[in-house]
Parts: C-alpha cells; sequence; structure tokens
C-alpha cells in the first residue's frame, strides 16, 4: 500500500516522548514489511525547529520524510506549507495515518481530507482523553470541538492502542468506528541477567511531570515498613520536581530516594533490569510503552488503573493496578508486592517470553495494514 502519516513532530525530535518513537517505529515497520510510507511533519523540536531539509523527501531509516517549516513555535504547529503540499497530493495515498489531535497543523490537515473526500485513520495518542480534555484550556477546546471537531472526528476510522483510550474517546465523541492495535515498541536485543537486590528496588522512567502521579508513589512510600530504594529517571519542569523534592525533605525520605538523570536505549534496559519493580501511579496514560519496557526485561510493574495497558498487565497477570484515589491504597498495594516474592519471581520468568509474543513488530504492522484495508473506500493492494 502507498500510505501517508501526517504528524505535527518526527524523528529525531525526541523531546516529544514516547509517540515520536511509536510512530516511527510503525512506519519503519511498514516499509519493512514491503509498503511505501511517506510522513509529513514540521521541523517542530520544542521551542527549536530540526536542522534538516525543507520541502523536500529525507530518507529516514528507509521512510521518505517532508518537514515543513512551521510559522508557531508552540504546539499549534501551523504550517501553511504542510497544508498547501497536502492539498495537492492526499487523494494520491491509498490510505492516510493522522496522528495527534488538537493542534491547528492536524485540525487543519484533517478538514483538508474533509474537503478531498479522504477519510484518514486518526491515532489520538491520548490527545482524546478525559485528562487532556478536562485540564488545561479546556474551555477553549470544548468550544473547538463543538465549532469542528464533532464533524472533523466523524470523517474519520479511529485506531487506538488500550481499551481505556477506547472508552475515553468514545465518551467524548460516541458511536466511531475503530479498531484496537497496540503500539509498536523497540524490545532489547539482549537478554538481562536478574537478580533480587538486598534491598527493594523500584523504578520510575518516565518525563517528571504532574500527570505521571509520581507525588503519589512518593507520599504512598513514606509510610511503607519495609527498606526501599527508589530510582528516579527522568526530568521535567523545576517547579514541580521542586514540589517532589519537599515531599522527600518533609517525610526525611533523602536516603531512599535518588535521581538517577534520564536514561536512553541501553541504559534504560540496564536500569529497569536492575530494579525488583517498576512503578507508574500516573493520572492517565493512554498506553505507557516504558511498562512494555520493563516486562521485556523481566521487571514487574505496579500500574495505576488510570494507565491504558492496566487492564493487558492484569488479565497477562504481568504485576498489579493500583487505584491512586487514596493514598492508603497505593501503599497497601506497594506492600503487597514487597511481600509476594514469588510472584515476583514468576512474573520476571514469564514477562519476556509473553511481551516478546505479544509485540512481535511484523504481526503487529500486518494488523495495521489489515486496518487501513477495512478503514478505507480506495483500492489496497
Amino acid at each position: 500500500m502507498k500510505i501517508l502519516f501526517i504528524v505535527p513532530s518526527y524523528k529525531p525530535a525526541y523531546i516529544y516522548g514516547g509517540p515520536v518513537v511509536a510512530i516511527a517505529r510503525l512506519a519503519e515497520q511498514l516499509v519493512r514489511i514491503g509498503h511505501e510510507v511517506t510522513v509529513y511533519t514540521t521541523t517542530a523540536n520544542g521551542k527549536n525547529e530540526l536542522e534538516v531539509p525543507v520541502g523536500e523527501p529525507v530518507n529516514v531509516d528507509g521512510v521518505s520524510v517532508f518537514y515543513f517549516k512551521r510559522l508557531t513555535k508552540d504546539h499549534t504547529h501551523v504550517s501553511p506549507a504542510l497544508w498547501k503540499h497536502t492539498w495537492a497530493t492526499v487523494d494520491q495515498f491509498q490510505a492516510v495515518h493522522i496522528h495527534s489531535w488538537w493542534n491547528f497543523l492536524i485540525l487543519g490537515a484533517s478538514w483538508i481530507c474533509n474537503l478531498k473526500g479522504v477519510k484518514p485513520v486518526l491515532s489520538p495518542h491520548g490527545m482524546l482523553c478525559d485528562w487532556v480534555f478536562n485540564s488545561k484550556n479546556s474551555l477553549k477546546k470544548k468550544v473547538l470541538h463543538n465549532a469542528v471537531g464533532k464533524h472533523l472526528l466523524g470523517n474519520t476510522f479511529l485506531h487506538i492502542s488500550s481499551p481505556m483510550e477506547q472508552e475515553e474517546c468514545l465518551r467524548i465523541h460516541g458511536q466511531w468506528d475503530a479498531d484496537l492495535i497496540h503500539n509498536l515498541v523497540a524490545l532489547p536485543e539482549k537478554q538481562y541477567g536478574r537478580k533480587e537486590n538486598a534491598v527493594f528496588n523500584i523504578s520510575f522512567l518516565s518525563r517528571v511531570d504532574p500527570k505521571k502521579g509520581l507525588d503519589i508513589l512518593l507520599n504512598a512510600l513514606s509510610g511503607v515498613s519495609f527498606p526501599y530504594k527508589l530510582n528516579i529517571a527522568g526530568s521535567g519542569d523545576d517547579e514541580y520536581v521542586r514540589t517532589l523534592k519537599q515531599i522527600i525533605t518533609q517525610n526525611k525520605m533523602e536516603e531512599n530516594v535518588e535521581w538517577v538523570g534520564w536514561k536512553n536505549n541501553e541504559e534504560k534496559y540496564t536500569f529497569l533490569a536492575e530494579s525488583d519493580l517498576f512503578a507508574l501511579t500516573s493520572h492517565n496514560e493512554n498506553f505507557a510503552i516504558v511498562v512494555i519496557e520493563s516486562l521485556a526485561v523481566g521487571t514487574p510493574v505496579l500500574v495505576s488503573n488510570n494507565v491504558g495497558l492496566s487492564k493487558y498487565v492484569n488479565d497477562k497477570k504481568l504485576g498489579w493496578v493500583t487505584g491512586i484515589e487514596s493514598v492508603d491504597e497505593v501503599r497497601a498495594n506497594l506492600t503487597k508486592v514487597y511481600n509476594d516474592r514469588e510472584e515476583r519471581r514468576r512474573i520476571s520468568e514469564a514477562s519476556v517470553g509473553i511481551i516478546r509474543y505479544d509485540f512481535d513488530e511484523a504481526r503487529l504492522a500486518e494488523d495495521y495494514i489489515t486496518m487501513y484495508r477495512n478503514s478505507t473506500n480506495k483500492a489496497a493492494v
């Protein structure tokens, strides 16, 4: 198939986190199994711009990527050049896959698809979840949704990566043709040896952001009766980090908590493999790639029931799921995990094989092709 991706940012703009990695991973795997993928994106790289050729195809690991300049340097990503090129070419593709929502770039591209009679697949990547819809600029989002969003969403085929994301999207838009396929995840190439640490070792690896609920985890750990070490890998807004450090100081947890900095690639897997537990008490996650990365090296997980993969973790018996409304509940579940050494050992032995099967990239990519063929009225080959 001849497939077009439209996305606000693309690698090497890793500043935007997991979605950039997952989108590029999918594009590259589709190419590997014999399809042609083109990406229309912007030069966005946070407040800066990528230093890449503009308005012409760039081969990025087998994918033909067009980077276009943007007029705004914020999350709106306004790019008339991308819109113009989309208008001229979008009907030349057999499938169009739009990624993200709530920015003018994507809304404009969706409008063009609508005018051109093209029905794209939409992957919101968490942008249509309750947390995003009802938090920052919620009034503006609701006005925009009622003015144009409903109409544009009605002309899309929904792709979601978890049951929780599907439920949230349907609460916002109602009836919607949809398909659930997991995101592609870069799994470690080697196996990692594991040992139980002398002191119970808990890891956190993500953006240090209020959404991630790290304050909840800290407050829960402040009252546990067992010895532990929490290693925090990540960076975030200075003000929020100061708030977290105040919690640590007030509860005299300095000896139990270490800020280890961001971990990339090989460092990331080694860091996770050295942990007895990975914990993510987020307020909202439509997927959470790091959960799969942790299980891929044999580290059990404790996740909140707001993490998209919580149902997967529960169904596959690969960890523990907790509510986060009560710190006492989180604390009780942490204590349960600590005490259940045999279950942790079982998960460590079973999780690697389960993840390698369920997240086989070639098989998942074929599922995406099936979705493209079922979602479009164009001939697919």
